[in-house]
């Protein structure tokens, strides 16, 4: 079973624990979580989260790198939102965050900076539902979404006609250490 507190707390405690594993630099994420100016300072001020200041986004690496993958970070983004009526604007800055963090070279899970892809899992499901309810064979978070992109016509991640015949099958379905 996963944290019932965070998942009774929804978004508002992931909000917080990533915004904090990113000051102490777990995560992969840039200052601004994946997310543009107004919306980072509209969250922050939601959440109470801290402002970097101008030199800190000045000097963000991070921030360049996903500057560059932008096209790869929207199409992810898309994909969360996609069967959402009309999400609300938490839905949208976490799409952004975790589009992110997909962007990033670890577990998903650990990316974000959350403690556990049990964790993760209940973020997704609670903010993006529809397509988090299709991963019923428990396939690791990014690979998931990249997958579903390529079935789409994108040019990622699968190459195989099928998960039971490529020869990589453990790296998407495997133990995460």
């Amino acid at each position: 079973m996963g944290d019932s507190a965070s998942l009774a707390s929804g978004n508002p405690h992931w909000f917080i624990q990533i915004a904090r594993a990113r000051q102490a630099g777990r995560t992969c994420l840039p200052w601004q979580l994946g997310l543009d100016s107004p919306d980072y300072r509209q969250l922050a001020s939601r959440h109470a989260l801290p402002l970097p200041s101008e030199a800190e986004l000045a000097a963000d690496l991070r921030e360049e790198l996903l500057g560059l993958r932008r096209d790869e970070w929207a199409e992810i983004r898309n994909l969360l939102l996609e069967g959402q009526p009309q999400p609300e604007p938490e839905h949208h800055w976490m799409a952004a965050i975790v589009a992110a963090g997909c962007l990033g070279g670890d577990h998903l899970w650990r990316d974000l900076g959350l403690e556990s892809r049990q964790q993760l899992r209940e973020l997704l499901l609670y903010n993006f539902p529809e397509v988090a309810g299709h991963n019923v064979q428990n396939m690791r978070w990014k690979r998931f979404f990249y997958k579903q992109l390529c079935e789409r016509g994108g040019s990622y991640v699968c190459r195989a006609p099928s998960c039971e015949q490529c020869s990589t099958r453990d790296e998407c379905f495997g133990e995460e250490h």
